[in-house]
């Protein structure tokens, strides 16, 4: 499907609209930011890796039960989603600890959570996403309260595949962010799932093969989400 005038930029794709308002063309890019859009770089060959690793995860999902604004991929970058009313939301779900969680609770990271841990951020760079809870999505007017409890439980359930599914490929599925939509009153999983999104390492060394390499200027981004993708079975080509 052809896609016409620009709907939307984010920090590593691009929303198109296209002849039918239910449908738009998701354009991954090159380009790679961190540290909310301060640090910024194009990566060659991220936009493809993470096209074909999205679709492949939303399939996966979509075989569970779970409703994907995926319609279909329409070139190395390009797929086909259906056009939802987002949620101003991430659904952040963690299984050990990294990142802002061990700065705000002084963890070491690597430590395993005895559970998966939940958290709510409203989207807003400006802000600096910060983390939200129940009352406030409510009292803002964000979600309506069973709208809450049908995105933790599924992105909790999300989890659940998706730690198998890397498990079985000997990666650690550390944490990651959702985000999610309506349309015609359904919810459905939107945005993305990509490396970008996800903190993932190697079950024996621990080694980081995720966006943290670009934040911490490890090097080698692209070739470490190659990597997971080929441990996953995903097709690049």
């Amino acid at each position: 499907m052809e896609k016409k005038e620009l709907l939307t930029k984010g920090k590593a794709k691009e929303l198109y609209k296209t002849a039918d308002e239910s449908k738009l063309v998701m354009d991954f890019t090159d380009d790679t930011s961190a540290f909310d859009g301060k640090k910024i770089e194009q990566l060659a060959g991220k936009g493809t890796v993470n096209n074909r690793f999205n679709n492949f995860i939303m399939n996966h999902l979509d075989s569970k039960g779970v409703a994907c604004h995926l319609l279909e991929e329409l070139n190395d970058r390009e797929s086909l989603v259906l056009s939802l009313d987002m949620f101003p939301i991430e659904c952040v779900v963690r299984n050990y600890a990294a990142g802002s969680i061990c700065k705000r609770l002084g963890l070491e990271e690597g430590m395993k959570f005895k559970n998966p841990i939940f958290e709510f951020f409203y989207k807003d760079d400006d802000l600096g996403d910060p983390m939200i809870n129940d009352n406030h999505i409510i009292s803002f007017g964000w979600a309506e309260a069973d709208d809450i409890e049908i995105l933790k439980n599924l992105t909790l359930e999300i989890n659940d595949h998706l730690v198998d599914l890397f498990l079985k490929a000997d990666l650690i599925l550390v944490d990651f962010k959702l985000e999610f939509g309506k349309n015609s009153g359904k919810i459905y999983l939107g945005d993305e799932f990509t490396p970008d999104g996800c903190r993932v390492w190697d079950k024996e060394t621990k080694k980081k093969l995720d966006k943290d390499r670009f934040r911490l200027g490890l090097g080698d981004v692209v070739e470490s989400y190659q990597e997971i993708a080929h441990r996953l079975g995903v097709n690049l080509t």
